[in-house]
């Protein structure tokens, strides 16, 4: 009697672990679900974005559409695959690049290189892309939007200005140790955000 009360409960426990189980993964499918579909959503809205004059009034039926920008979107996509922090800085890092006129996918690629996309940083340096980090040395930001910022201005002067504008040009004065590791990663994620 003892024996057939230890294997049911052992049945029992069994059965409601895997059951538990069961509802974690179905859980996390729905989540995971409704999050792509939510990011569907927005990169619909943000290239189907155009504004219509109200016409109902109007005798001469103008009509005004402007094109919306997809790059923070094609970025928020590529950082919401790797779960990245910079997901809600999508708009800045366009912003700085269009200001300091380069590719707004440099600073993704080499975020990507540097740190997996913020994921493996210095505690709380919101340093993505190793600006000013060697040896014990760590530049610390106080934000996202503050790192973003010092590390456009700092690739358009001390790289662009410099005619250093393709990743094999920038790795040999940003990270020259690098046996060509990091511009062909670069690269890869540069073509990855096309």
């Amino acid at each position: 009697m003892i024996k057939k009360t230890v294997v049911y409960t052992f049945i029992f426990f069994f059965l409601a672990c895997f059951n538990l189980f069961l509802i974690t993964k179905t859980n996390a499918y729905t989540i995971k679900r409704l999050e792509i579909e939510k990011l569907l959503e927005e990169i619909t809205d943000n290239k189907n974005n155009y504004k219509l004059e109200d016409i109902s009034h109007n005798k001469d039926y103008k009509a005004v559409a402007g094109i919306a920008d997809g790059r923070a979107a094609n970025l928020k996509t590529f950082f919401r695959k790797y779960n990245s922090p910079l997901y809600n800085h999508a708009e800045t890092i366009v912003r700085v690049s269009d200001e300091n006129k380069f590719d707004y996918r440099l600073l993704p690629a080499i975020a990507m290189q540097e740190s997996n996309l913020c994921r493996v940083i210095p505690y709380e340096s919101f340093n993505c892309w190793g600006w000013g980090i060697y040896g014990t040395t760590v530049t610390r930001f106080s934000s996202y939007d503050e790192a973003i910022d010092t590390v456009g201005r700092g690739i358009k002067k001390y790289y662009i200005d410099q005619g250093l504008t393709t990743p094999s040009q920038i790795m040999e004065k940003y990270t020259p140790s690098s046996n060509g590791s990091w511009a062909h990663g670069v690269n890869t994620f540069l073509k990855a955000l096309e």
